[in-house]
């Protein structure tokens, strides 16, 4: 299945013991349609809490004879109004939503302006100061390509050994006062995406010149780069399968 969500009144998408998730609304919905039975549902990955979803993946496994057309509609309609399920099919029973990944698209919004907008707070990230497109845009460069991303990684995360990821695409489109960041990689680290784009909003304010992503990178040190941006301008976009 092909799953979008809201993320803003959730602690994340995996089950965790305080504060409900995405996952745990998933599998409330399929015990009910599986008349008790638990059924567990594995996804392309996680997402933090307040971070947002368009396309991300889920399977699992049922003994349910229920006519392909009809899941879409069985499982929103035990599910709340900021989780949907865009699409499900039947798959090989060796597919998984995780493993199988070739790569995911993330994007992450950004409101550029003096006011914030009430409507979107839960949407993007405010930044009052004016920002330079072009250094960032040339900064996005430094970040395309086959890279250690150590210094681009939480310190919490539970990957203990390769932190080398390929980064299709680094770009930045604005229009009005919105500006959006978009990655594609092969995969992504611990609040990766967040620390990239909390590093190019130190460019875009100055702060930091574009070519210093090359030491950021070389020096594979969490301290080497800048502020994590916040959740709620985070979007998985798509998740990737062969």
């Amino acid at each position: 299945m092909i799953i979008q969500y809201d993320g803003t009144n959730y602690a994340g998408y995996q089950v965790q013991p305080n504060g409900n998730t995405i996952q745990a609304e998933l599998e409330k919905a399929l015990l009910k349609m599986h008349k008790g039975t638990v059924v567990k549902v594995t996804a392309s990955g996680r997402t933090d809490a307040r971070v947002h979803a368009l396309g991300q993946v889920i399977h699992f496994d049922t003994p349910l004879k229920i006519p392909m057309n009809n899941w879409k509609r069985a499982i929103n309609s035990l599910l709340p109004a900021d989780i949907q399920i865009v699409s499900a099919e039947s798959v090989p029973s060796e597919f998984h939503a995780r493993y199988d990944t070739t790569g995911k698209e993330y994007r992450y919004f950004v409101r550029n302006d003096q006011h914030p907008d009430l409507f979107r707070r839960h949407y993007t990230h405010h930044v009052r100061a004016a920002l330079d497109i072009n250094a960032m845009k040339q900064a996005c460069q430094y970040i395309k390509g086959e890279h250690d991303f150590t210094s681009f990684c939480s310190p919490k995360t539970d990957i203990k050994g390769d932190k080398v990821r390929t980064i299709y695409e680094a770009s930045i489109t604005s229009d009005m006062d919105e500006i959006v960041f978009t990655f594609r990689g092969s995969g992504f680290l611990y609040n990766m995406v967040r620390i990239l784009v909390g590093t190019l909003l130190e460019i875009g304010r100055s702060e930091r010149k574009p070519e210093d992503i090359i030491d950021i990178i070389q020096a594979e040190d969490r301290k080497a780069a800048g502020k994590t941006a916040p959740p709620q301008g985070l979007f998985l976009w798509k998740v990737f399968y062969n």
